[in-house]
């Protein structure tokens, strides 16, 4: 969380976008599981999950409870190739 500079708080929350195969994409917010949303492209994908994200945050706010740290920001991802191999 920080400040925008405008007086405002910025918060990043990681996003998931998962394709469909029946087209679009549903959005996920790891950080706040209630939150899941879905567009048909992916330009309106991220909208819809900025507006979500913003409306939920609001929510906690008025209601006087902590916003959740994101689960991905507080550790860098180990991310490596695996290898396997198959016995015949």
């Amino acid at each position: 969380m920080h400040t925008d500079g405008t007086n405002g708080v910025e918060y990043g929350f990681t996003v998931v976008y998962k394709r469909l195969a029946e087209g679009g994409f549903q959005v996920i917010v790891p950080a706040f599981p209630e939150v899941i949303t879905y567009a048909p492209t992916m330009a309106e994908a991220r909208e819809m999950a900025a507006d979500a994200v913003r409306c939920h945050i609001a929510g906690l706010l008025k209601d006087g409870q902590a916003i959740p740290q994101d689960p991905f920001s507080t550790d860098e991802p180990v991310v490596e190739e695996l290898r396997v191999s198959l016995q015949n």
